[in-house]
Order: structure tokens, then C-alpha cells, then sequence
């Protein structure tokens, strides 16, 4: 190889590393501003285990890293774990629980993953700093770290301070958006977590990566016996679809929710809304509303894509938090166990 070879090859490593770098400072500078937040902090706040328990990010990163480095489904798993925990009673662990008729019963929650992971961390820490640091916590920091794996850098901040909810009721997650959806269901659901229209639109990026059980799917592609594909549907990708996702009852099968590229956290979710390439109805309703399709168009931008989810992670991540200021909530000393 010439030398010429070997400085062109470093001098675009280092515009990719600038570039990144780039993004990930905006990300930040976002996420820590204030405009578009929730209008009150409900007691939580960066680095709340300083002194308490000092590792506890270090070894929420360690972990969870690992765990990712040997398998890629774990960002779209822990991501997902966190968004279904925050929308039912708020961001309290609740989805953790293994009580009966739990979250974890529900439906739209059967195909979760990642809770060996969330398991491992909050063991870790119990040995470390017994009955410091909450499993919401946990789920919340994991969620960061499994995607910001990818960057070697964390992507957005977690603010921490959570305590632990003492109820799990599968009866509770209708809260959860449906995955067929129309918009108007859509932000409704938004709205009632506080979050509005431009969270919806960046939250939902967070289906660039990730799966979606085929029952979630087949009904853009089936109607009975019949072929019968949603005019909001490619017609060629939805070829793609039906087979991944033949019209068998009962199937257990799962597809890609980003088929360009599934295991990178990118904005390509958001130009395959554009080209009717969205998995989901839900996905496909972002198009159908003139201001969220605006906001869609913006953040096919990655570096736009990453400064607002940065952001709307924050505030999600706020949703009916139980914490010392409040008086509410506990600490587990594990996880699945109120």
C-alpha cells in the first residue's frame, strides 16, 4: 500500500471521527437546553450518583457494551424495553416486574427483550452499592449506552435520580401507541405523556433499528385469504414483507422495522417514511400529516435525526417519575421483584 493510500485512508478517518464529533457535541448542547422540555424538573438530575455510588454509569456502560458487542438485536431491545416502561405508569421499572398479570403479560409486550441485561447490571450494582441505585434508572442508562454503542460515545445524557414503581398491570398498557395507529391516535397518546408532534416524529426514529412481530404487519399486507396491500405501502416492498411475513395465523415471525439498515442508528428510517418504505401503519401516518411530514423531511438530516431524539429522550424519560422530591416510589434490590 503507498503512502498516499495509507494518508488519504487517515485523513478521512479523521473527518468521520470530526464529523461524528460534531454530532455528538450538538446532541449534547441540545439535550442539556431547556426550550421544549417539560416545564418542571421532577427531581432528577445528571450524574444524582456522584457520591453515593460513583460507578454506577461506568458500570451500566461496561456491561452493557459487552453485551452488545456479541449481540447487535440488544440496542433495539433495551431502547424499546425503556419507551414501553415510560409510557405505562411512567418511567418507574414497572415493565420489570414478574407478578401476576404484569405489563410483561400484555400483549404488546410479549416480544420484548433485554432483561438478562437490565438483570446483570442492577446485580453488579447491588454488590457495589446495595440499595442505591433503581432498576428505572438502569433501563434508562442501558437504553443510552446499547444505542451509543455504535459511536463509542454516548449519543445523548440520561438524567437519573428515578425511584422504582410498586405496580405492574398488563390492564395499564393501553397507554402504549398502537402500531396501526393513525396519526391523530398517534399524538394523542404523545400529548398525554406531555410530549408533542415533534416528539412523536423523532421517537419514532427510534424504529431504525429494532424489529416488529409480523402480526403487527400483516394487516397493510392481508385482508382474510386475500392479498391486499395499504396504498401507503411500496408496492415492491411490500412483496418484501410478504415474505418475510406470509399470511399464517398465529405466526411468531418478525421482521425488520428499518430493511435499508437495521442494525445502525441512522436516519434512514426517516427516508424510508419517504418512500413508503415505513413498516408500521404508525410509521406510514408521520407522512400523513402536513407537520409532522415537514419534521420528517428535517430529520432525515442524521445530524438533525440525533439532536432531536437526543432532546426528546430527555422528556420522555421525565414521563411520571417517581423520585425523592416527590416522595414516591423505591428502590429494588431486584429488579423483577416489587
Amino acid at each position: 500500500m503507498g503512502l498516499q493510500s495509507v494518508c488519504g485512508g487517515a485523513g478521512r478517518w479523521r473527518r468521520a471521527v470530526a464529523w461524528w464529533g460534531a454530532v455528538l457535541v450538538l446532541a449534547h448542547l441540545l439535550s442539556c437546553g431547556s426550550a421544549g422540555l417539560l416545564d418542571t424538573n421532577p427531581g432528577l438530575a445528571y450524574n444524582f450518583y456522584a457520591t453515593t455510588c460513583p460507578s454506577a454509569e461506568a458500570t451500566v456502560r461496561s456491561i452493557t457494551w459487552a453485551q452488545v458487542a456479541g449481540n447487535q438485536a440488544l440496542p433495539g431491545q433495551l431502547l424499546r424495553l425503556h419507551f414501553h416502561d415510560c409510557f405505562v405508569k411512567g418511567c418507574d421499572a414497572s415493565i420489570l416486574l414478574d407478578n401476576a398479570q404484569s405489563e410483561k403479560t400484555a400483549p404488546p409486550n410479549g416480544s420484548l427483550g433485554g432483561y438478562p441485561v437490565i438483570d446483570a447490571i442492577k446485580a453488579q450494582l447491588e454488590k457495589a452499592c446495595p440499595g442505591v441505585v433503581s432498576c428505572a434508572d438502569i433501563v434508562a442508562l442501558a437504553a443510552r449506552d446499547a444505542v451509543s454503542y455504535q459511536f463509542k460515545a454516548s449519543l445523548w445524557q440520561v438524567e437519573t435520580g428515578r425511584r422504582d414503581g410498586p405496580v405492574s398491570l398488563a390492564s395499564n398498557t393501553g397507554a402504549l401507541p398502537s402500531p396501526s395507529a393513525g396519526f391523530n391516535g398517534l399524538l394523542q397518546s404523545f400529548a398525554a405523556k406531555g410530549l408533542d408532534v415533534n416528539d412523536l416524529v423523532a421517537l419514532s426514529g427510534a424504529h431504525t433499528i429494532g424489529k416488529a412481530s409480523c402480526s403487527s404487519v400483516t394487516p397493510r399486507l392481508y385482508q382474510g385469504n386475500a392479498t391486499s396491500i395499504d396504498p401507503l405501502l411500496d408496492s415492491t416492498y411490500a412483496k418484501t414483507l410478504m415474505n418475510a411475513c406470509p399470511n399464517t395465523p398465529a405466526s411468531t415471525s418478525t421482521v425488520d422495522l428499518d430493511g435499508a439498515t437495521p442494525f445502525k442508528f441512522d436516519g434512514s428510517y426517516y427516508t424510508n417514511l419517504q418512500n413508503k418504505r415505513g413498516v408500521l401503519a404508525s410509521d406510514a401516518a408521520l407522512t400523513q400529516n402536513a407537520a409532522a411530514a415537514t419534521i420528517v423531511n428535517d430529520l432525515t438530516n442524521p445530524i438533525k435525526f440525533y439532536a432531536a431524539f437526543s432532546m426528546s429522550m430527555k422528556k420522555m424519560g421525565r414521563v411520571d417519575v417517581l423520585t425523592l422530591k416527590n416522595g414516591q416510589g423505591k428502590i429494588r434490590t431486584k429488579c423483577n421483584v416489587p
